[in-house]
């Protein structure tokens, strides 16, 4: 159900707190252009010895393992960790968070808002004070929510606990990839949390899901395909990737097959009907259902609806069958609300290639148990759908809570209908708690979607916190207690320590990366490829508006928590952001047929909202497209962020998947005017 403005606002009236726990917060300055590196408030130089402390990135969605060097116990880079099972490189994120410990936007004490929408520091006395207080208004029912940007972190445990004990279920994580896929994966019986085996396989073939550049742990995934293909020598892994851009993926990969978007589901339907015919087969029960709807997916029908050529379709499905260890990935462009069914498709064709629960192919891997006990476990989180949620409380359906607490979350910028959110929740906290930043705390990374083995990480300190910030898990241990709850961990490093154990792991020695890795799988039997519902799911239909809308994800320009750190400033490309303007990319077919050239100036508009932006003419494009940059139009963070281009979020509207019931918004278009 889409969220409309009134729902917002009715959702806010009924809120009497609003808490967020962030690492960088949002400070105003004033909006200008600075390209240098050369800032003031960047540590010098300084002489001393060197050490090392290996940790794992938590400002990284990536969660790649690294290395922090010290000069004299002051972090100054963060370095590659190729011995890590999450490293054998370094994202853009991750290489700019020492930068980051030193940036004036960082919050150095609590804040609360006055009467007049102002905020003051006060201190964590006062805070946690305030906090109780707005929290015993929240007690019995579901009238506390919680919403957690942290995927991986057994902080979310204690968050889920801290609310079961105040009576409420109300607790989502910010959408992304690992969502539909557990919907998915459920859907067609299987257990655990799906994995992708991409170091041995030798054929990989990504339907949608952005693998080299923001999909899944993708540093562990650009490691995988540089070893899989050697210098000089021929390479042991080709990579195929069906998307509407040419993105870093696409344009990396040996194949891309160039197709609209929202159709990956169609896309994967066509390839299981050519494999049929080749003679693949599943032992899944309800095969010949399957069998039976994938035949109405013909080459002609695929090219029809995807708008890929049908001879290349047919290439690869045959690189696909010859193939000893394929592998098929199946996600969202921009990593998040591509729903159950494309994933759901992608499963499927890894069944007709025998590639379940096979070495190159896909892995059930099991879920660590919890280990605080009125938690919710990984499982029931990854279910709760919080757009779905909003989308109810909007329309009467769901009552609104009265206090609602966001940890390391920013639903403002990164959910759909963004223009909806803005109004009603933008600098909405009643109180705002500064917690160290992934360098400054211990943490832990637990399998991020997309490992093919069990994977469990400890982040640890390289220094102590620079600001008046405190841990949120021992900050909500302390919480608890003085609400009348024992979460039944003392502190969270006791929880740390209990999560690790589950995971088979221990940390009493220093070690070269403090994470572990199992080889530990869960049987599939009795899986269901679920024809009934991928039937329902992939009703394509004639588009609503003239041109489609691509959103194009990339990691250098920061995350839906994170803005673009000022030492990626340089990487941003001259055609996607001038000044403050904002460049969307079409080819020059599209461009020709509506009349448009380079540099014009024109507004992409839909009922979710409008912006101004500009034309950049580029032929990795798929006809009647417009590809817009994700990551840009911050209404906050810092001038090097503050008031850049537009937010593509602005244009996309939730709707409901048919036949899983997820909540879905990668199917948008726009109407295009010159401005």
């Amino acid at each position: 159900m889409a969220l409309d403005r009134r729902g917002f606002l009715k959702f806010i009236g009924g809120a009497t707190a609003g808490i967020l726990a962030t690492p960088v917060v949002w400070k105003s300055l004033d909006d200008v252009s600075i390209w240098s590196q050369n800032w003031s408030w960047i540590p010098r130089n300084i002489d001393g010895a060197n050490s090392y402390v290996p940790t794992v990135s938590k400002l990284c969605p990536s969660g790649v393992g690294v290395r922090v060097r010290l000069v004299d116990g002051r972090p100054v880079r963060v370095l590659t960790n190729n011995d890590h099972p999450l490293g054998g490189g370094l994202s853009s994120i991750a290489a700019a968070e020492v930068q980051l410990l030193y940036s004036p936007s960082r919050m150095k004490r609590p804040l609360k808002r006055t009467a007049d929408g102002a905020y003051v520091g006060i201190t964590w006395e006062e805070a946690e004070t305030m906090l109780v207080e707005g929290l015993k208004k929240a007690k019995g029912g579901d009238k506390l929510a919680v919403v957690s940007g942290d995927e991986t972190g057994t902080i979310n445990e204690l968050f889920t606990a801290l609310a079961a004990e105040m009576g409420s279920k109300s607790c989502f994580l910010m959408p992304g990839e690992a969502q539909p896929a557990a919907k998915a994966w459920e859907l067609m019986g299987g257990e655990g949390q799906v994995g992708y085996d991409i170091e041995k396989s030798d054929y990989v073939l990504a339907i949608g899901a952005n693998v080299l550049e923001t999909w899944g742990p993708v540093i562990r995934n650009r490691h995988a395909f540089r070893v899989g293909r050697p210098h000089g020598e021929a390479p042991a892994v080709r990579f195929a990737y069906a998307g509407p851009v040419q993105n870093n993926t696409a344009s990396t990969a040996d194949v891309w097959l160039a197709i609209r978007p929202g159709t990956e589901a169609v896309l994967a339907l066509g390839l299981a009907n050519l494999l049929i015919k080749a003679g693949a087969a599943s032992p899944a029960a309800d095969f010949a259902e399957f069998r039976a709807l994938a035949a109405r997916f013909t080459p002609e029908q695929v090219a029809a609806q995807t708008g890929v050529d049908a001879k290349r379709l047919a290439a690869v499905a045959q690189e696909l069958a010859k193939a000893k260890r394929p592998l098929v990935i199946a996600g969202s462009e921009f990593g998040q609300g591509g729903g159950a069914a494309p994933v759901l498709a992608g499963l499927a064709l890894n069944s007709l290639l025998g590639s379940m629960n096979r070495e190159g192919g896909i892995r059930a891997l099991p879920y660590a148990r919890k280990v605080v006990p009125a938690a919710m476990d990984r499982k029931a989180l990854l279910q709760n759908d919080l757009v779905a949620w909003l989308g109810k409380v909007a329309s009467g359906k769901a009552a609104a809570p009265q206090a609602v607490v966001f940890y390391e979350a920013n639903p403002v910028y990164a959910l759909p209908q963004a223009d909806a959110v803005k109004a009603t929740l933008a600098m909405a906290c009643d109180l705002v708690l500064p917690v160290p930043m992934g360098l400054e705390r211990f943490d832990d990374v637990d399998t991020p979607y997309g490992c093919g083995q069990v994977v469990y990480a400890l982040a640890v300190p390289a220094l102590a916190p620079l600001v008046d910030a405190r841990p949120a898990g021992d900050v909500v241990i302390g919480i608890a207690k003085k609400l009348g709850a024992d979460l039944g961990v003392a502190a969270f490093a006791d929880a740390l320590k209990a999560k690790a154990e589950a995971r088979g792991a221990s940390f009493t020695e220093p070690s070269a990366t403090n994470a572990h890795v199992s080889g530990a799988v869960l049987p599939v039997n009795g899986i269901a490829l679920r024809p009934d519902v991928l039937s329902k799911a992939i009703d394509v239909k004639a588009p609503a508006f003239p041109v489609a809308l691509a959103p194009v994800a990339k990691l250098n320009v920061g995350t839906s928590m994170t803005a673009t750190p000022p030492f990626n400033t340089k990487t941003v490309r001259r055609w996607e952001i001038q000044g403050k303007e904002l460049y969307v990319m079409m080819n020059g077919a599209t461009a020709a047929k509506l009349g448009l050239r380079k540099h014009d100036r024109i507004e992409l508009s839909n009922p979710a909202g409008k912006f101004t932006v500009r034309v950049n003419v580029f032929e990795g494009v798929m006809n009647d497209t417009v590809a817009v940059p994700a990551g840009h139009g911050h209404t906050a963070f810092d001038e090097f962020s503050k008031g850049k281009g537009e937010n593509v979020m602005r244009l996309l509207a939730a709707g409901a998947e048919p036949g899983t019931g997820l909540s879905v918004w990668t199917s948008a278009g726009v109407n295009i005017a010159k401005a």
